[in-house]
């Protein structure tokens, strides 16, 4: 039998999957799908920039409020909005569900991250294991999961896309402007200035709405309101709206949350280079549009599988060592594109960026996210709500410049904000070596974890002695 924490854990981990399904491909696809004026681009910045809005009162807020659960449905309800907006995209469709997704999204991950921590320690403190082991094992399952969303979400779009008959040879003119050996700031939409025909745009976003609506219901049914004794008194001694309010920007007087902003913001440098400038500039320029859901597949199959192994590696090997080796890859990786001039004679290599892009990532996505929530385990919604904020910006910036900067500049930007992270995490790293958090006090969990022994006890008689 599994335990109550781990059946949540997976709970989350699949409603995740399903939801960004639907996202992770509409998001792949934006540069290359909604190329006209950049409006493709343009509604990723906004949906980061309504993220950074959000993280600034929303979370603590919302959590405290609703409860995680709840919170989290909450979000998923935004995120399937986005994806109405694409069934018709224009500005006057794509803008405003990109500002309703963003408000949602920073409440839905900080709920998830608390959600995670919380789980965490309470089976920590019932197998009498140590709380961030426990905490980085159900992030490493829950990212193995939910990584694997960009397979089965680009897997639609390829397969849907490939029935399009319009499919031609590119141009060989065309491909000597791939890569960054031009600016690539005028990428046609598949490489044969061809777009993909409205039915089949129109039955993709069709299935993106149906998984997404289905991870709503997912969680809705199966997930435990674990934190509802917290939010019930919270709701009797509510706290001044400003307190609330200002919990995130509280948080910044620690030092090490300033120090871990580079490191937050290069996950959403290298996040939105890949599905941004990658898909464009490389996939869709050489090889067509159609091609893009099959290469980020490969990132998200290495994504997800790397999750869970980093997930399990970790308490052995600690954070440090799998920070240098995603920082190692990374710089590899943006080396080479420096260099690399595609071409589809050279498919393979089309696949090895993003896989190794991929092993990356799950080491940025989970041992970040880990870090937080030990570093900070009485604040967590404060935290995750930095946390967020932080790499939304990453997320904006990256997609503002998107539209005017050459790829060689951006290259260049994304390699100098990693080495200010390789510079500024080990001090963090270092500091928490010689002066480890205390981990919350486990009466807090017990207590929850007597209330849920107790609730079978309840059947037979309501009133707990």
């Amino acid at each position: 039998m599994i335990s109550r924490n781990f059946k949540n854990v997976l709970v989350v981990s699949v409603g995740f999957l399903s939801l960004f399904t639907a996202y992770g491909g509409l998001q792949s696809l934006q540069s290359s799908l909604n190329a006209e004026e950049g409006m493709g681009v343009t509604s990723l910045s906004v949906i980061y920039a309504a993220i950074i809005v959000s993280s600034m009162f929303l979370p603590p807020l919302m959590i405290k409020n609703l409860g995680c659960k709840w919170t989290i449905v909450a979000g998923m309800a935004c995120y399937v909005s986005y994806s109405f907006g694409n069934l018709y995209p224009g500005w006057y469709t794509l803008m405003p569900t990109s500002v309703i997704l963003g408000l949602g999204g920073s409440p839905l991950w900080s709920a998830k991250c608390t959600y995670l921590t919380i789980s965490g320690n309470l089976q920590a403190a019932k197998d009498g294991k140590k709380g961030s082991d426990v905490i980085n094992s159900y992030f490493g399952i829950f990212f193995f999961i939910f990584q694997s969303s960009a397979v089965w979400g680009n897997l639609m779009s390829s397969l849907i896309f490939g029935q399009d008959t319009n499919i031609a040879d590119i141009p060989e003119e065309i491909l000597q402007t791939c890569g960054a050996a031009d600016c690539g700031l005028n990428v046609s939409a598949s490489g044969t200035s061809t777009r993909p025909t409205q039915e089949l745009v129109w039955t993709l976003v069709g299935c993106y709405i149906g998984v997404g609506v289905l991870a709503m219901l997912i969680v809705a049914i199966f997930l435990d309101n674990i934190d509802q004794e917290q939010t019930s008194q919270f709701r009797e001694n509510r706290e001044p709206f400003c307190h609330t309010f200002l919990a995130t920007f509280r948080l910044l007087k620690d030092w090490r949350l300033l120090t871990l902003i580079p490191l937050t913001m290069y996950s959403g440098f290298e996040q939105s280079f890949l599905s941004g400038e990658y898909t464009k500039n490389y996939v869709t320029c050489a090889l067509g549009i159609h091609f893009v859901g099959f290469v980020m597949m490969c990132f998200g199959a290495s994504n997800s599988l790397f999750s869970f192994l980093f997930g399990k590696i970790a308490r052995y090997s600690g954070r440090a060592p799998l920070f240098f080796l995603a920082a190692a890859a990374n710089f590899a990786c943006i080396i080479a594109l420096l260099y690399w001039r595609p071409h589809p004679d050279q498919l393979p290599i089309f696949f090895v960026f993003p896989a190794l892009w991929g092993m990356a990532d799950a080491i940025w996505q989970t041992q970040t996210n880990a870090l937080y929530g030990v570093l900070f385990p009485r604040h967590k919604e404060a935290a995750f709500a930095n946390y967020r904020m932080w790499e939304s910006l990453g997320f904006v910036i990256a997609f503002a410049y998107s539209t005017f900067l050459c790829l060689e500049y951006k290259l260049y930007i994304l390699l100098a904000v990693l080495v200010l992270t390789i510079i500024t995490y080990p001090i963090v790293e270092y500091y928490e070596h010689k002066h480890p958090t205390e981990p919350i006090e486990d009466a807090l969990y017990q207590r929850h974890a007597e209330t849920s022994n107790t609730k079978i006890d309840e059947i037979i008689a309501q009133t707990y002695m």
